[in-house]
């Protein structure tokens, strides 16, 4: 960076709460003390967002006994260049634990992600202190055509499609103080077959092996009606999103595809920070009305018709939007671990990768209109949860290359299996996780890892012998096995656990060395809401329920026992973008 540095130093000072303006921070008088100090830290761990210059950027900061011992960004895809910045701040936020002041030694070009990075850590920092981190207005009742609950990859999409295909007042209601939900965290890409971009990569794929790899994933309980309605939508929402500015031309290989067919930005960067910023400024374009910390508590209904929304304020109190369809995108149930556990018994004690808005709230309004649910126990554990941290580290690192060991040292399972597969297989190891193994070349395919190692969650060995020591695997197995699935890759033959040439990417010979020791955690719920190809939720004789739709993981039967990996975004834009459409089709008959 210092060839970089010599065309000059942008100092960004950026006071996080400034005493002058915000009652609750406190100064000294003291002429020595030139940063205001934090008071009223709640302990725990809290999430903020931020706008970068790719896309949102999500920091979470942990507070113990009111100091901040760990700040971390753990959503965003902002260029390798920018990565010193991020570092910086990060730093500073942990180091100086007494005061609210962060200096930026922000290089040229990284200014608008550092301060996205200030704003993400300010954020945070305000939800700890219990402040609201927007103007909170309290909102009374009203009308509009359309409501969407959610304002995530599913919630946005739907919102955009509906104000594209007719000329209506739509507002979107997101109950957290940020937007994006699980889509913020999203690293993966989106699943599509036959599209303009796999041509130009010289990838032949058809729908009906999309068709096929999907149904066989999800044991083949999936809706057979909602699978090919999804996967034969999926190039024309593809073609949508790119259209709309989104940078989808790079392909990738996620377990249980055939061929590679995940898009997602080049290099491999995470998608769902840049999906969020694609549609966020598309609903912007379309002035839709998206309204933060405005909890959706129950659905209004008139002879069974759904005709609006319950909202309740920031302030706790309440109103009503009135509405000609309601599109439900609040996103699955997987941070409700009582839920969860109800449901199924087994996963009692794990932790789970969901934002703490994935609570399953829509489940009980749906309930009262005699709302259909389907599959409700089909919830998928994600087999590479980083272990102490429980941050996602995507499939896509498997799908460029890297292999899981034991604690042994030994290969243990086909890494590019369906997730339910390599999920169980890493539970019969020792302390039920694994060590995710890589080299040089894998990271420098994938750009996404560059945000575990902001995250400090790579442990680097400058060679196999250091890299052993510094996991605890022993030497002489760990370079055993590096050296056999060195030998087949060049082979093109996994003799040992099937691994296919398409799925061995690449030799894993270039020092040096990385390891992330991962284990499996609550990742999705493939249940929800019972739907049709029309979006239309459903009662439980199968009737529609007139103006309701759905869209996303809060929808059941797509995925069946098992998602795949990339399946997820598809689903949520590929169904959000049907909604939309659909319910501006209802809406313009009312």
């Amino acid at each position: 960076m210092n060839h970089i540095r010599q065309f000059g130093h942008w100092v960004l000072a950026t006071i996080l709460i400034l005493c002058s303006i915000m009652a609750f921070t406190s100064c000294s008088d003291d002429d020595d003390a030139t940063e205001p100090v934090i008071e009223g830290l709640r302990d725990g761990e809290w999430t903020g967002s931020g706008e970068g210059r790719s896309g949102n950027i999500i920091a979470k900061i942990v507070v113990e006994d009111g100091k901040i011992v760990q700040a971390i960004v753990v959503s965003q895809s902002e260029s390798v260049f920018a990565q010193d910045a991020i570092n910086t701040i990060l730093n500073h936020a942990v180091g100086k634990q007494d005061t609210m002041s962060v200096e930026v030694d922000g290089v040229t070009g990284a200014t608008l992600t550092s301060t996205g990075v200030v704003d993400a850590i300010n954020m945070a920092i305000m939800a700890s202190m219990g402040k609201q981190t927007n103007s909170a207005k309290t909102y009374k009742d009203g009308t509009c055509d359309i409501v969407v609950v959610g304002a995530g990859g599913a919630g946005l999409s739907a919102a955009v499609a509906a104000a594209e295909t007719a000329d209506m007042n739509i507002i979107v209601l997101e109950k957290q103080g940020i937007i994006g939900g699980n889509t913020n965290y999203s690293t993966g890409g989106i699943n599509a077959a036959e599209t303009d971009v796999q041509k130009s990569h010289g990838i032949e794929d058809s729908k009906q092996l999309f068709y096929d790899d999907t149904m066989r994933g999800g044991k083949n309980e999936n809706i057979s009606s909602l699978v090919w309605n999804f996967v034969d939508h999926a190039p024309a929402t593809i073609s949508w999103l790119t259209g709309m500015g989104a940078d989808l031309s790079d392909v990738g290989l996620m377990g249980g595809s055939s061929v590679k067919r995940t898009h997602r930005p080049k290099g491999g960067t995470a998608i769902g920070p840049h999906l969020m910023k694609v549609l966020k400024e598309a609903a912007a374009h379309q002035n839709i009305e998206i309204r933060t910390s405005n909890k959706v508590v129950g659905l209004l209904s008139s002879n069974g018709t759904v005709t609006g929304v319950k909202v309740q304020n920031a302030d706790g109190s309440t109103y009503t939007l009135k509405a000609k369809a309601v599109i439900i995108a609040t996103g699955g149930f997987g941070a409700n671990l009582e839920m969860v556990t109800r449901l199924q018994p087994s996963l009692s004690g794990f932790a789970t990768l969901n934002h703490p808005g994935a609570t399953g709230d829509a489940f009980d309004w749906v309930k009262s209109l005699s709302g259909a649910t389907i599959q409700m126990a089909n919830i998928q554990i994600h087999p590479t949860a980083e272990a102490v941290n429980h941050i996602l580290i995507t499939e896509a690192v498997r799908g460029n290359g890297a292999i899981l060991v034991n604690h042994a040292g030994k290969r243990f399972c086909n890494e590019m299996d369906t997730r339910d597969v390599v999920s169980a297989a890493i539970l019969r190891q020792q302390s039920g996780e694994a060590y995710l193994i890589f080299d040089q070349g894998v990271r420098q395919s994938l750009a996404s890892i560059e945000t575990y190692s902001n995250q400090h969650l790579l442990i680097q060995g400058q060679n196999i012998a250091e890299l052993a020591s510094l996991t605890g695997i022993p030497t002489e197995s760990l370079t055993k096995s590096l050296a056999r699935y060195n030998a087949q890759q060049k082979a093109g033959i996994d003799n040992d656990f099937g691994r296919s040439a398409t799925e061995m990417t690449a030799t894993l010979e270039n020092a040096p060395f990385y390891a992330v020791r991962v284990k499996p955690a609550i990742h999705h719920t493939m249940g929800g809401l019972s739907v049709n190809t029309e979006t239309q939720v459903l009662k439980t004789d199968g009737a529609p329920i007139p103006g309701l739709f759905a869209a996303g993981e809060v929808t059941g039967g797509l995925h069946g026992a098992n998602r795949l990996g990339g399946n997820g975004v598809a689903d949520i834009v590929v169904n959000g973008r049907l909604a939309g459409q659909a319910a501006a089709r209802h809406a313009a008959k009312r």
